[in-house]
């Protein structure tokens, strides 16, 4: 992505980060309340369950705060190269919160299952089915503002609380055909049904642990974006070959060490005026690079 396409400042992206989390901790409140009192009032375990779901939402969502807040401090002098990389710490404490609450719907699942006395099941009212498809919009709702939003400014934090969003919605989905499935004759398709949201959530998870630990280990971006650095380089006057090109993910952030080639027989002056047109069109095309660290060797 190119610097003059971004939309969003720093400060900009900071701010649309706590605009969003806001809302959400706001509209998981509300439908913690709502859940909760369909689920007791209706006699559903299920919903109750779901209630206190939505309600860790609210938990995770401050982690998000919080690593936002950190990640956008400007450098100090014990944190020289800025601080983009606790917003992955905070990645990963949420993808471990993302696969203990599936862990914990599939072992309830699997409870339920091998316990088998599902003609003991209290059989839960409508009001239950209505607190469930009302949730499972919302939380769609929350994970799509949530997932856009994130994109926009490059979180990884703001991407994982998403995917929390998101496994409510599936945990929803799970109380929603529970519920039903009680109705109707049926109690076993409640654990059935967390045990596949249950495999969702994990995998979920272990996405975000991976991609949040690749911007802790200095992974090197992607071969697509490396070739489109290869060409800004090659397009500058006065390079002549590219000797060695690195990349390192720094949180939401990429730092570029290159080794150009020039002639020779130029001035000093001249050399590093090569060296200052690839580095400013580097940090000027690619809206991730923090950094551009810029080698010249002689021809």
């Amino acid at each position: 992505m190119k610097k003059d396409d971004i939309q969003f400042s720093n400060s900009q992206a900071k701010k649309i980060a706590m605009k969003v989390s806001k809302i959400t901790i706001i509209m998981n409140l509300i439908l913690f309340i709502l859940k909760l009192f369909a689920g007791i009032f209706a006699k559903s375990g299920a919903m109750v369950s779901d209630a206190i779901h939505t309600a860790s939402d609210v938990f995770s969502t401050f982690i998000v705060i919080i690593g936002v807040n950190i990640s956008h401090k400007k450098a100090d002098s014990t944190h020289q190269y800025g601080h983009e990389r606790l917003e992955s710490v905070a990645s990963i404490v949420l993808s471990v919160m993302l696969a203990v609450t599936g862990m914990f719907i599939g072992l309830n699942g699997l409870e339920k299952i091998f316990g088998g006395n599902y003609g003991e099941l209290e059989i839960p009212g409508v009001l239950a089915l209505i607190a469930a498809v009302l949730s499972i919009a919302v939380k769609e709702w929350m994970y799509w503002y949530t997932r856009s939003a994130a994109k926009k400014i490059n979180s990884g934090s703001l991407m994982a609380d998403a995917w929390h969003h998101r496994s409510d919605s599936l945990s929803s989905i799970g109380a929603f055909i529970g519920i039903l499935g009680a109705r109707i004759g049926f109690p076993i398709l409640d654990p059935v049904a967390g045990l596949v949201i249950c495999i969702f959530i994990g995998k979920a998870a272990f996405d975000i642990f991976r991609e949040s630990v690749d911007k802790l280990v200095d992974k090197s971006c992607d071969e697509e974006i490396l070739e489109k650095i290869r060409n800004v380089i090659k397009a500058q006057e006065g390079v002549l070959h590219i000797d060695e090109i690195k990349t390192r993910l720094f949180g939401n952030k990429m730092y570029v060490d290159v080794e150009i080639v020039a002639d020779g027989s130029k001035s000093l002056n001249e050399a590093h005026e090569v060296a200052e047109r690839v580095h400013d069109a580097i940090e000027r095309e690619f809206e991730m690079v923090k950094h551009c660290m810029v080698h010249v060797n002689p021809k």
